[in-house]
């Protein structure tokens, strides 16, 4: 089973394990859908849309679990998983700090 990622502010993960469920960051809200990564396109999407940020969350999600899982065309024409719906945290098979290291986040070992 493959795992996809959420790239994710502590305080989002914190109001969503409020609640049970992630409804979304702003750009999810704005776009209609929730952003995730495959393996292969996390490390990018963390240095385009996270660049030097620091408190974030990397949250792993098993692929099977997601019923509103889509597959659509994005950067450079890469099939990206997006969720049209809320993720409910339970779902979540882990959630890492992805600290930030001299300019760069840095990943846990196994991650693309």
């Amino acid at each position: 089973m493959r795992i996809l990622y959420k790239i994710i502010t502590a305080a989002e993960w914190r109001d969503a394990e409020a609640k049970s469920v992630f409804e979304g960051s702003a750009v999810d809200l704005k776009d209609g859908f929730v952003h995730l990564s495959a393996p292969h396109q996390v490390r990018e999407t963390a240095a385009r849309h996270f660049a030097g940020q620091e408190g974030l969350l990397l949250v792993a999600l098993a692929e099977g679990d997601l019923p509103n899982l889509r597959w659509e065309p994005s950067r450079g024409g890469d099939l990206f998983p997006h969720v049209y719906g809320v993720i409910e945290t339970r779902l979540a098979a882990s959630v890492l700090p992805l600290p930030l290291v001299d300019g760069a986040h840095q990943f846990p070992a196994g991650v693309a």
